[in-house]
């Protein structure tokens, strides 16, 4: 059985994690699926965004199982050249040019947390539950860190990572992890809605908006505003500009 399960509609892909009987958690062969099929994904004009959900019960429970008890007497080196595997996963899914979404149900701990919070929107079911447990265990939720203090506040992100409590879809929203939350029982159908979205805008505007906004987190104010004003420009060639613009002349502003 396939690691990963890969499914297009609407020039939407999906990829959901494909291993329900250990909660979806990322072994080696999950990750490189994950980072081939978005690699690919990214270089497909057809395709307006990407879906990443979990099989089963739950979303990703983390690190499997094996992969930590093989890794607990490996060396520093041996522990680094893994951990960057996971970075390099994380890295991609910001470099993907399309909208990358995270679909949540059930549980997302530890590594799938940060799996999640790496996209660039996560839509959760009321029920699904969020959770950096790694301290409880004398671990560090380090691989994590920078989207989590990327996403919500110092304050915040010191709570979730140093306490390792789980905490629901509802407070996740409060913390700024979570885009929207629907009911269980119209999951599937509002997260289609939510998602098709993409497919009625501009796919062009949607790539350089990404590529933009995540430039600016290494920019200052200045700086920030110059790269703002290289994409307006870039954005005004484009045909679907162009074609926007006339018809919005063609139409004229909403009447007030």
């Amino acid at each position: 059985m396939p690691e990963l399960l890969i499914s297009d509609r609407d020039s939407v892909r999906t990829l959901t994690l494909n291993r329900p009987d250990k909660r979806n958690a990322l072994n080696d062969a999950l990750i490189g699926s994950l980072e081939e099929a978005l690699a690919k994904a990214g270089e497909d004009d057809s395709l307006r965004a990407i879906v990443i959900r979990g099989a089963g019960n739950d979303f990703c429970s983390g690190a499997d199982l094996e992969s930590i008890k093989r890794l607990a007497d490996a060396s520093y080196e041996e522990n680094l050249a893994d951990a960057r595997r996971l970075m390099e996963l994380f890295r991609l899914i910001r470099a993907t040019p399309i909208p990358v979404i995270a679909v949540v149900r059930g549980r997302a701990l530890a590594g799938g947390a940060g799996l999640a919070t790496a996209c660039d929107l996560v839509l959760a079911a009321r029920s699904a539950r969020f959770g950096y447990p790694e301290v409880k265990i004398g671990f560090v939720p380090a691989m994590v860190m920078a989207l989590l203090r990327r996403n919500i506040g110092e304050k915040h992100a010191f709570e979730l990572s140093t306490m390792g409590f789980e905490f629901t879809a509802e407070r996740a929203f409060e913390f700024g992890l979570v885009n929207r939350v629907f009911d269980d029982s119209t999951f599937d159908a509002e997260v289609a809605d939510f998602v098709s979205v993409y497919t009625r805008v501009s796919r062009p505007a949607v790539l350089m908006t990404k590529r933009l906004l995540y430039r600016m987190d290494n920019l200052g104010f200045d700086e920030a505003l110059l790269a703002g004003a290289e994409v307006n420009a870039e954005a005004r060639t484009t045909e679907d500009c162009k074609r926007g613009i006339a018809k919005f002349l063609k139409k004229g502003p909403e009447p007030r």
